[in-house]
């Protein structure tokens, strides 16, 4: 993985499998945001972050591309970029791997730093702003995906 951060490895637990016999799309989006937990403690976010400061994030829009199939008991691994920010949201691109090393699926939000006692959407602190330059700036140049839009190409 050639990103910053890389999440635990997590498996594909049977309960999780659809009818099909691989996993079911909704737990793609629980894998990564399980990765996004891990990744977000690291950022200075998470519920220490909420109950000190009344300030969390909100994801506005998180789009998945399912690249190769996962079926039970595969283990994966998630990494995390930074592709943007401003001092209220922040855009990140992730990668979910096999342990075997091929890429599953990404995942690409769009997270709101939001004061709980409107609620609504307020700047981040300087040292969480700086730590997302930090890892902008570390995570290399966006990979292939980001931005991709949901449609269907016609010849």
């Amino acid at each position: 993985m050639a990103a910053l951060f890389s999440s635990s490895t997590q498996w594909v637990r049977p309960e999780w499998i659809d009818y099909n016999g691989h996993l079911n799309m909704g737990y793609y989006s629980v894998l990564f945001d399980l990765a996004a937990d891990e990744a977000y403690q690291t950022l200075g976010f998470g519920p220490d972050y909420l109950a000190q400061t009344g300030h969390t994030t909100y994801t506005a829009e998180f789009h998945i591309r399912y690249l190769r199939e996962v079926k039970q008991s595969d283990r994966l691994q998630v990494s995390f970029r930074v592709i943007d920010f401003d001092a209220k949201r922040f855009h990140t691109f992730q990668e979910m791997y096999h342990t075997d090393g091929w890429l599953a699926a990404t995942g690409e939000g769009l997270a709101l730093h939001v004061d709980t006692s409107g609620p609504n959407v307020a700047p981040m602190p300087t040292e969480i702003q700086s730590k997302l330059a930090r890892i902008k700036e570390q995570s290399g140049p966006h990979p292939q995906g980001v931005g991709r839009a949901v449609s269907m190409r016609r010849p």
